[in-house]
C-alpha cells in the first residue's frame, strides 16, 4: 500500500510542468530570477551622465518637476538607465502631483528593497534595480487603489522605450 502511494506521488510530479500555464493564468506569483550585474563604480561613472550616476549609485535625488518623463504618457516600458532592465510598464504610471514619475507597481522580481533612515522623522522604503543595484526611488503607501502604493522614481534613473520599439539588450 505504501509503495503504491509513493509511485502515485512520483507520477504526479511528472505533471507539474503541464500545470505551469494554469498557474500563470490564475495570476499566481511566478518567481523571476534576474542575474546580478557587477560593475565597478568607476565603470558606471564613465557610462552615465553625472546626475544619473549620482542618483543611481550615490542615492541622490533629482529636483522635483525636472524630469521629461513626467510628461511621458505613451504605451511602452520604463527601464533602468544603468543596466536597461525593464522596471515599469507604462500602464502602471500615474500622475501623483509630486514632481517625480510615479508608478503603482514594479515588474515582479525586478526591484529590491531596503530601509532608508536618512530622514530623522520618517523611515522610508527605498527600492533599487535588482540587477545593477541602482537607486530608483522610494515606495509610499499613498498611491491609488487597488494597490495603494506610490513608487516615486527619479526620472534620470529611467529610460523610456515606446511600444513597438525593441528593448535594448541588457548592459554587461
Amino acid at each position: 500500500m505504501q509503495r503504491r502511494r509513493v509511485i502515485r506521488s512520483i507520477a504526479s510530479l511528472a505533471t507539474l510542468p503541464l500545470l505551469a500555464p494554469l498557474a500563470r493564468s490564475a495570476s499566481q506569483a511566478i518567481n523571476v530570477v534576474v542575474p546580478p550585474l557587477t560593475k565597478s563604480r568607476q565603470a558606471w561613472r564613465q557610462l552615465l551622465p553625472p546626475m544619473a550616476y549620482a542618483v543611481l549609485f550615490e542615492e541622490a535625488t533629482e529636483r522635483a518637476f525636472t524630469s521629461p518623463l513626467l510628461a511621458e504618457h505613451r504605451d511602452g516600458t520604463f527601464i533602468c538607465a544603468a543596466c536597461f532592465l525593464p522596471l515599469f510598464a507604462a500602464n502602471a504610471k500615474f500622475e501623483s502631483g509630486t514632481g517625480w514619475p510615479s508608478f503603482t507597481r514594479c515588474i515582479p522580481g525586478h526591484c529590491g528593497f531596503k530601509a532608508d533612515h536618512r530622514l530623522a522623522f520618517e523611515e522610508r522604503t527605498e527600492y533599487h534595480c535588482i540587477r545593477c543595484g541602482g537607486h530608483q526611488g522610494h515606495v509610499f503607501d499613498d498611491g491609488p487603489p487597488p494597490l495603494g502604493k506610490r513608487w516615486c522614481n527619479n526620472g534620470v534613473a529611467l529610460n523610456f522605450v515606446p511600444r513597438g520599439q525593441a528593448l535594448p539588450a541588457w548592459r554587461t
